[in-house]
């Protein structure tokens, strides 16, 4: 009864819905010059009935807001279509709140439906720039405030969306208030009949308003209609969102940042990129490294590549992936913490990859990760609640906190990156990541593959140190063979059984020292290479042939001979054993490492040029 007595006593007589009603019907049959002086005379107390109005509505729900104003769906339809109404002053403001107060969250019957329909036509017709000249009234009001049709409909969205934005950002000042201006229902009606706008690029101010915006409660006020949407619209380039939006979308709703993981790695998986510049600029195009700098986010991706990396069995091409992404992330958060510091379902892949086995992992850890699902949402949940968006977060996190259930003193040494420190020390370095490494691999306490896997899959995040140590066992001549080939022998072969793995071992030491033998030749043929690459069986398992292949290849580059016959041994042997993406990846592999060294004139840098450049063209 408030509202309705707030309309029926005030000290105006004429301030009722019928009267208004009747007014309305007036102005839209007419548009005689008294008609517009009319309505213009009657604005001022027009936008102060409607605000009387929305003060009443917005303490009821749809169904009480009907009960006690039956004629206010008519009377807002017709001021809705009036130009005059509309482009008055906070008119149109007003009017799109008292419609979202008359909409149905959970319609119970066909009218509520139809209801909502309706409302939703008349709030995208206020937002949009769809009215034409030939509107009752609107050519008139055009020509008579002097301006085209597209500048008075593009500033009026621009006005609308304004203003939209301005009552989103006072009201999220008011904090936990439940008293503010907008009520959390209202704010989802407006998510709503977002979504047909999405792409208009006057509307983006307000997308992102609501994409930071947060309600007093703990539920969600925003559709999930409009975040899927905007996601979408996102991963399909049709709009810019500031990082902040998108980091609060990906915190808000957990399909999108799963969709938006799975898009990336799909769209990694299909372009056929000739560097890794290029899978580098895809990865930062995504932000999801920026986003990832948020632990809940990172926690969640890396779970997702965790996925991809099992269901393809480990390819090195997915292993190459992570290892990219990981690289940006921590750039990322340097970048991060230096300004803060200043101011879809995977479908199988079937190839050969690492020996460990995907059943063998999700059958341990199947109960463990839907528990983790759960738990995951529910930090989203918290942290959203906490408002650490949209400004990022409010607390700094050091790198080695997104790996907290592993060695610290091991992450600590992978997150020093071969860059960060001189060649020369490369080789203590990786002896001082394996020896740490293998004492936790062969603890007598780890008895589990799950155990096992997280270990792998840590290292598998700094792969970079794989190549480095292949890289070290050609080229230096300390005492560490050993120890390198063992760290490989793990990279490629992730077993929980030491004797495969000092078998691996022994394989690969036999063909490297028989290359150490021919490392200093300046002529070599392919027979030499194929000798020494040879086995006395032919139950070479497939990690080892990675291994060796690896081998080969830094060999071909490296050695005083090996660049003579490079070509013609990549050609007429290797790829005949079909391991083109292999050698590939090893190769953008080592030209992005020598890139991001300054190498330019050496040798080994022009001749992995030149092998790439023959693979892209017989691919």
């Amino acid at each position: 009864m408030e509202g309705e007595g707030m309309a029926q006593d005030t000290a105006v007589p004429k301030m009722s819905f019928q009267y208004w009603l009747d007014k309305a019907v007036e102005w839209g049959q007419t548009t005689t010059l008294e008609s517009q002086q009319d309505v213009c005379l009657h604005l001022p107390k027009l936008q102060e009935f409607l605000q009387q109005i929305y003060e009443s509505l917005k303490h009821m729900n749809s169904t009480t807001a009907i009960q006690r104003f039956p004629l206010i769906g008519q009377l807002l339809g017709r001021l809705c279509w009036n130009p005059f109404v509309v482009g008055y002053d906070e008119s149109q403001k007003t009017l799109m709140w008292c419609l979202c107060c008359l909409y149905s969250n959970e319609p119970q019957n066909p009218v509520e439906l139809k209801a909502n329909s309706w409302i939703l036509s008349l709030l995208c017709h206020l937002l949009s720039s769809s009215w034409g000249a030939n509107e009752v009234g609107t050519g008139t009001f055009i020509s008579a405030v002097g301006c085209t049709s597209a500048d008075y409909y593009s500033k009026l969205v621009k006005n609308i969306v304004s203003s939209l934005v301005t009552e989103l950002r006072g009201n999220q000042f008011n904090g936990l208030n439940i008293q503010g201006r907008v009520s959390d229902d209202h704010v989802t009606v407006v998510s709503l009949f977002c979504v047909p706008l999405i792409t208009l690029p006057d509307v983006t101010p307000l997308l992102e308003a609501l994409l930071t915006y947060h309600g007093g409660g703990s539920q969600e006020v925003l559709s999930s209609e409009f975040l899927e949407a905007v996601n979408e619209t996102f991963l399909k380039k049709k709009i810019a969102l500031s990082e902040s939006a998108i980091l609060s979308l990906w915190l808000r709703h957990l399909p999108s940042l799963e969709k938006a993981t799975l898009h990336l790695f799909e769209r990694l998986i299909s372009t056929q990129t000739s560097s890794l510049e290029q899978v580098v600029c895809i990865i930062k195009d995504s932000l999801l490294p920026q986003a990832a700098c948020h632990p809940a986010i990172f926690k969640i991706v890396d779970e997702i590549f965790k996925n991809a990396l099992l269901e393809t069995g480990g390819t090195p091409e997915v292993m190459t992936i992570i290892q990219m992404f990981t690289q940006c992330f921590v750039q990322a958060h340097q970048k991060d913490n230096k300004q803060t510091n200043t101011a879809v379902t995977l479908k199988p892949v079937i190839m050969q990859g690492t020996a460990f086995s995907r059943m063998e992992w999700k059958s341990i850890n199947c109960m463990k990760k839907l528990v983790q699902i759960q738990t995951d949402i529910i930090f989203l949940s918290k942290c959203k609640q906490m408002d650490i968006v949209p400004k990022g977060l409010k607390h700094k996190f050091p790198l080695k906190a997104y790996f907290p259930h592993h060695h610290q003193h091991l992450v600590i040494a992978l997150l020093k990156h071969p860059f960060d420190l001189p060649a020369t020390l490369w080789s203590q370095h990786l002896k001082y990541i394996t020896d740490m490494l293998k004492a936790i691999i062969e603890d007598k306490s780890i008895r589990s593959y799950a155990d096992l896997f997280e270990s792998w899959f840590l290292f598998v995040h700094f792969g970079e140190w794989a190549d480095i140590a292949v890289e070290q066992l050609l080229k230096s001549e300390d005492e560490s063979s050993d120890t390198f080939l063992w760290l490989l022998a793990f990279y490629y072969s992730p077993h929980n059984d030491k004797e495969k793995r000092t078998q691996i071992v022994v394989e690969a030491r036999a063909v490297y020292d028989r290359l150490m033998m021919l490392f200093s030749c300046t002529t070599l043929s392919i027979t030499d290479l194929q000798a020494a690459a040879s086995t006395k069986t032919d139950k070479r398992q497939p990690c080892t042939k990675h291994l060796v292949r690896h081998l080969l290849l830094s060999f071909l580059l490296f050695s005083s001979g090996g660049h003579k016959i490079a070509q013609e041994f990549i050609s007429h042997v290797i790829l005949a054993s079909n391991t083109t993406n292999e050698v590939f990846g090893v190769l953008i592999r080592t030209a992005y490492r020598f890139n991001q060294l300054g190498l330019k004139n050496e040798r080994a840098v022009k001749l992995v040029n030149e092998l790439l450049q023959e693979l892209r063209f017989t691919d």
